[in-house]
């Protein structure tokens, strides 16, 4: 089985808005080294999951993670999300697709989050 990671964002118009998640990409990459981890956007950025999965799936991916890096479980990651995970799964049935929580519900993330506001004081 070949496993690969996606931090799956939301995207914005400002390139510049991609670049603490690219250094979470990078940071996660180092912690897995052998293990592909990668980006992947909804909406207004490249490349789009969809995409992604595809290159993946050619890769000879047959495991794959997804990791919203949302703060919360809002619209996108209740409706939109599902039914895109429900197409790839269809356009990639040799493919095991699991779907993470949004990583700002985890309590260590929460933690993480409180010490840096704390901090700021």
């Amino acid at each position: 089985m070949t496993r690969a990671l996606i931090l799956f964002a939301h995207g914005a118009r400002a390139a510049t808005w991609a670049e603490p998640f690219e250094r979470l990409r990078e940071l996660t990459q180092a912690r897995v080294p052998d293990v592909p981890v990668s980006l992947a956007f909804l909406e207004l950025m490249e490349p789009r999951l969809p995409e992604r999965v595809a290159e993946l799936a050619a890769q000879g991916v047959t495991a794959l993670t997804v990791v919203p890096v949302f703060l919360g479980q809002g619209g996108h990651l209740l409706r939109d999300l599902p039914l895109i995970v429900e197409e790839l799964r269809r356009d990639h049935p040799g493919m095991h697709i699991t779907v993470s929580g949004a990583v700002g519900e985890d309590d260590s993330v929460l933690a993480a989050m409180t010490d840096f506001c704390v901090a700021q004081l």
